[in-house]
């Protein structure tokens, strides 16, 4: 049984699972929905239409736009910051300290996490601290990204790699990175990554 709460909000109403916590001081946004046992620290922002699967963490520092869907069993903690409509696969894994040891107190340490608009991180994925996922990339299932990713990239591997380009629509481009299931067309730009040339 989903057993949902009605929450109400500035902007409406979100959602959240009785065995569910979200801390005074958090601000969730309207349509959002929080799932079984996950936890929203007092602090933390998520915007509206976000889908926070089961037994997630958000920290207080952790900032989320509108239309995210994190998966089962993820942990957002302070300074990881998701755009909009980023989507975490179940069991992804973030980190916001580069050198930790449990006897050295590094709370002033931690380095932020940028995802961009419209990125996709597969299951089981490992996110280190301080780098920054582009828009519309995509890391393949079980990759550990120690860098920064370029838009429209496709990485993946120990540690992951460019391995390709993929489209808005999550098709991997051809050579001429004109995508043959939505027919957008990209340039390549050796800094920033792929640029949408024309939107079909």
């Amino acid at each position: 049984m989903s057993e949902l709460i009605k929450v109400e909000t500035s902007g409406g109403f979100f959602q959240k699972h009785v065995s569910a916590f979200v801390d005074n001081g958090a601000k969730v946004g309207a349509q959002t929905k929080v799932w079984h046992f996950s936890h929203i620290m007092p602090g933390a922002v998520i915007g509206e239409r976000c889908a926070i699967g089961q037994n997630s963490y958000i920290g207080a520092r952790a900032r989320l736009g509108s239309g995210v869907k994190v998966q089962n069993n993820v942990s957002l903690y302070d300074d990881v910051h998701l755009e909009d409509d980023v989507f975490c696969g179940p069991s992804c894994v973030f980190t916001n300290v580069i050198n930790p040891r449990a006897f050295i107190e590094r709370k002033t340490e931690y380095k932020k996490t940028l995802v961009k608009k419209g990125a996709s991180i597969g299951a089981n994925a490992t996110i280190v601290c301080g780098v920054t996922l582009g828009e519309y990339s995509f890391v393949g299932a079980g990759a550990v990204v120690t860098k920064d990713v370029p838009d429209y990239a496709m990485v993946y591997g120990m540690p992951a790699r460019v391995q390709g380009w993929i489209c808005y629509c999550g098709e991997k481009l051809p050579k001429d990175y004109c995508c043959s299931e939505c027919g957008k067309k990209y340039a390549k730009d050796d800094v920033q990554g792929l640029s949408l040339v024309n939107s079909v």
